[in-house]
């Protein structure tokens, strides 16, 4: 199988990454308006801020919406595999994959859910999220 494309950090994303590698998940908060943002953007969305340090979340949350792969369009995915939107704890919503040892028909909206960090070989630690 031939290798996962590997994240590309730039300045604005590099504070994301580096959390994960520590073990944590991390999203920026607007110091204008105290809301959360994700994914990585250069202002508030909300309010048009432009500082917007990053901040560690707990890393809980509940499955928004998901959907299961059976096709791979990239190399590096076993099929089936299932992505998803993920409603923090924290009020933001983050995307990733489920993982762990759950069958892709046992994925429901609204199962809680917690983040969990695996290795991808080239790069580091990703986020990914396991049943609760």
């Amino acid at each position: 199988m031939d290798p996962r494309p590997l994240p590309r950090p730039s300045a604005l994303t590099a504070p994301y990454w580096e959390a994960c590698q520590r073990g944590e998940l991390a999203v920026q908060r607007c110091r204008d308006c105290g809301r959360r943002v994700h994914l990585p953007e250069p202002a508030c969305p909300h309010c048009g801020g432009a500082d917007l340090p990053y901040e560690a979340v707990s890393g809980h949350g509940r499955v928004h919406t998901f959907s299961v792969v059976h096709r791979a369009f990239l190399p590096g995915f076993q099929v089936p595999y299932v992505i998803a939107w993920i409603d923090l704890q924290e009020g933001v919503r983050a995307f990733g994959g489920i993982v762990g040892d759950l069958a892709p028909e046992d994925v429901r909206i609204g199962m809680p859910v917690r983040v969990r960090f695996d290795d991808l070989p080239g790069f580091g630690r990703i986020p990914n999220w396991r049943p609760a």
